[in-house]
């Protein structure tokens, strides 16, 4: 096919084509089952923030308004060693949007996020669609599961035509609703890889669970009769706390791929901030620990920059 599988420069559009794979060939399951370790890239959020963004504003809404410094996020995190680079679509649904007004723009937010991923990562970076949760629980009847599988395949449709190659659906705690997602985004992308990660949080008595109370072998379980390619999970710990989890989902599952997003640390209050106090060297000296519990792709969650991304790469490089 003559189509070129990155952004026009003139009019940052993509191609129709519907991308699931790299130039290389390969789908990022293909590349981690050929024993690579691959590199996610680190917090979306942080790097708004440290761009200027607003409390109350909408972060997906910079990928129409502030397409340039999106783009940079991501370009910078490419430069940095990232094999992957996520969307800035993460409450690009349309109940998350419906909170700023902009429910009637579902389909132009989250195709630019696509573009503006694509732009940056070329042919040779895989762009992974981000999916976050909606805030709508199917147990207080908010919603029903079919609501939910209508919203996620929306905007995973508009995230496809944007030229994302897989779909991240990430910080789950409700696992109907990370089943909805999948579903949903099968419904539109059924050739596409599915990532789902779960945010778990420690207890008093050293387990890890959902703030659903579910712990990381049941959750990975769910999304894997749901038809999630790879499996892991985000935000919540730092990559220290992150290994225990790995460990228990890879003694459920031998040979499916995980990912883990860590923090930078466990989040610290000072003068009213929330600051995160691992530094790059800090995160990478735990990724030999992960690989060794079983994690395939290793990234960043909140407090992360592309200096740890840089130091991951680095200690990524140094076990091959």
């Amino acid at each position: 096919m003559q189509c070129e599988d990155r952004v026009s420069e003139e009019n940052h559009s993509v191609c129709n084509y519907k991308r699931s794979k790299t130039m290389q060939g390969k789908t990022i399951k293909e590349s981690v089952q050929e024993g690579k370790i691959l590199l996610a890239d680190g917090a979306w959020g942080t790097a708004l923030s440290n761009k200027g963004i607003q409390p109350g504003e909408c972060p997906e809404l910079w990928c129409l308004d502030h397409a340039e410094e999106v783009l940079d996020i991501a370009e910078k995190y490419i430069q940095a060693g990232a094999d992957i680079i996520q969307t800035n679509s993460f409450g690009g649904n349309r109940y998350k949007l419906a909170m700023f007004d902009l429910d009637d723009r579902v389909d132009d937010i989250n195709e630019a996020a696509a573009e503006i991923s694509r732009r940056a990562a070329g042919a040779d970076t895989w762009v992974l669609a981000s999916i976050g949760p909606t805030g709508k629980m199917v147990l207080t009847g908010e919603v029903t599961e079919s609501d939910l599988e209508e919203a996620f395949a929306q905007q995973a449709g508009a995230l496809r035509d944007g030229g994302a190659d897989a779909f991240c659906i990430e910080t789950m705690s409700a696992v109907d609703e990370a089943c909805a997602a999948i579903r949903g985004v099968k419904t539109v992308a059924p050739d596409h890889e599915v990532i789902v990660t779960f945010t778990f949080e420690k207890s008093v008595r050293g387990d890890y669970k959902t703030m659903m109370g579910v712990d990381p072998q049941e959750a990975a379980s769910s999304a894997a009769e749901a038809g999630a390619d790879i499996i892991g999970s985000n935000c919540g710990n730092g990559l220290a706390g992150m290994i225990d989890i790995v460990r228990s989902i890879r003694g459920l599952f031998e040979d499916i791929p995980i990912l883990v997003n860590g923090n930078a640390g466990m989040p610290k209050n000072v003068d009213g901030r929330d600051v995160f106090p691992e530094g790059p060297r800090d995160m990478a000296q735990h990724v030999k620990g992960l690989v060794e519990a079983g994690a395939s792709i290793i990234g960043g969650c909140c407090g992360t920059t592309p200096g740890h991304i840089a130091a991951l790469r680095k200690e990524i490089d140094a076990l091959i």
